[in-house]
């Protein structure tokens, strides 16, 4: 199996966290063949910033639309097999692309691999191993393209969060199989700014179209009910 993959990384006022982010990227043991910045509509210096970084960096600049249109954007210029997502105030561990390779490499019949996060506030040295979580999310994945394209667009709800679980669930729903990796692969920063910090009354509506949308779809098939 080809090692090459893109990384997809959507952004949003983070000029504070994207450069650390796509340090990670690049210190991967298997480092990608781009990395693709997709600037959603910021206000912020994260264009300006991203597009001095060194590497195999693309920044894309659209008008704010939310982090799935923003993943979607990227998703359409990939030109490799496989590609991997984070979000820009997030860190890959370095051999989180070394260990989901093989793990592709292993099973031809998965479509994506995930793997667990551990969380951190200011010091990422500082991460809390102990209460890691299995990471069902953009930061943690990598993916076969032909899987992505048929998945089609990650469509953002009401709030501009929950875009995942919609888009993994559509995922399943053509017949491709996740794995999730037992160990941490990636850490997740908990601060102020992040989408989902201080924002419960948000979640609630997105989460309910998300479920609303995946029951109208097992309707619509044959036999559902």
């Amino acid at each position: 199996m080809s090692e090459r993959y893109t990384a997809v990384i959507p952004a949003y006022n983070a000029a504070a966290t994207i450069a650390v982010a796509v340090r990670s990227v690049l210190a991967q043991s298997v480092p990608p063949a781009t990395v693709i910045i997709v600037d959603d509509g910021s206000t912020d210096e994260t264009g300006a910033i991203a597009a001095r970084l060194d590497g195999p960096v693309r920044v894309i600049r659209q008008d704010n639309a939310g982090p799935g249109s923003a993943t979607t954007t990227g998703f359409a210029q990939v030109d490799t097999p496989l590609v991997a997502t984070l979000d820009a105030d997030d860190l890959w561990l370095p051999e989180k692309l070394a260990a989901q390779l093989a793990a592709l490499g292993a099973d031809s019949g998965l479509a994506a691999v995930f793997g667990r996060i551990a969380t951190f506030r200011e010091d990422p040295a500082l991460a809390e191993f102990g209460a890691a979580y299995d990471g069902w999310s953009r930061t943690t994945m990598l993916a076969r393209v032909d899987a992505v394209q048929q998945t089609g667009p990650m469509c953002d709800p009401p709030g501009k969060v929950g875009e995942m679980i919609d888009w993994l669930a559509r995922m399943r729903e053509t017949g491709w199989r996740l794995a999730m990796l037992p160990q941490v692969v990636a850490l997740r920063r908990i601060h102020p700014g992040s989408l989902t910090y201080g924002r419960v009354s948000r979640l609630a509506p997105s989460y309910l179209q998300v479920v609303r949308a995946a029951m109208e779809r097992r309707r619509s098939r044959p036999g559902g009910e």
